[in-house]
């Protein structure tokens, strides 16, 4: 049997790298959904050859290399480079670039969905290129790529456990000090394992919502 008093103290500590969790994840959930639509804007987009082929290498790279060893280079790279990040920082950075990566072919999906004559209905009645994408295009494009969307934050927020290999103060990172100390380990990681459900439990019921209202409109 666990001790009650020693579950309350494991949970109070862990409790502080969920915290850090779910700011990692909003903050690398944001940048991966503006470089994903931007990204994918350029390829449905542009006519600008090497705009596309650099968008091409950036996707190949990004989904091609391993996230921990992307993290690795971003936070012990660019700090041999003379540039220092808090470990924080560097996940939030480097798993909103590799999110970006997976979300571009997402919009790109949701942006060839629509017919190609409501941006340039856009365009004929006075809109820029930027105002129809923004009015017309986005809005769209968002309603029929939220589902895959909603799943890809539920991924990212079990994907956070990863960054504690760079010392990012998260709920792995806690967890492990607490069994490097107390070789409680049983206890600990099934705490660490209720609070990644707990965390991730309201966003699936909130794609298992948009996924129904998604098969409404269509």
């Amino acid at each position: 049997m666990f001790d009650l008093a020693q579950t309350i103290y494991f949970s109070k500590v862990l409790m502080i790298g969920a915290v850090m969790t779910v700011k990692i994840t909003f903050g690398a959930l944001i940048i991966a959904i503006i470089v994903g639509f931007i990204m994918a804007a350029i390829r449905t987009y542009s006519k600008i050859r090497l705009l596309e082929i650099m968008v091409n290498i950036y996707v190949e790279i990004f989904r091609g290399i391993p996230p921990l060893a992307q993290l690795f280079i971003i936070y012990f790279g660019l700090a041999y480079a003379g540039v220092k990040l808090e470990p924080a920082t560097a996940a939030v950075l480097g798993l909103g670039l590799i999110g970006g990566a997976m979300l571009t072919e997402v919009f790109r999906s949701g942006l060839n969905a629509l017919h190609f004559g409501q941006r340039e209905a856009a365009l004929a009645i006075g809109m820029t290129p930027m105002m129809a994408l923004r009015y017309i295009i986005f809005p769209q494009a968002t309603r029929i790529t939220l589902p895959p969307l909603g799943s890809y934050a539920i991924g990212l927020l079990k994907d956070t456990s990863i960054v504690s290999a760079i010392a990012a103060p998260e709920i792995m990172f806690y967890a492990r000090n607490l069994v490097t100390s107390t070789f409680q380990t049983t206890l600990i990681y099934i705490l660490a394992a209720l609070l990644y459900f707990i965390l991730s439990f309201p966003l699936a019921r909130v794609v298992d919502r948009l996924e129904r209202k998604q098969r409404a409109w269509t």
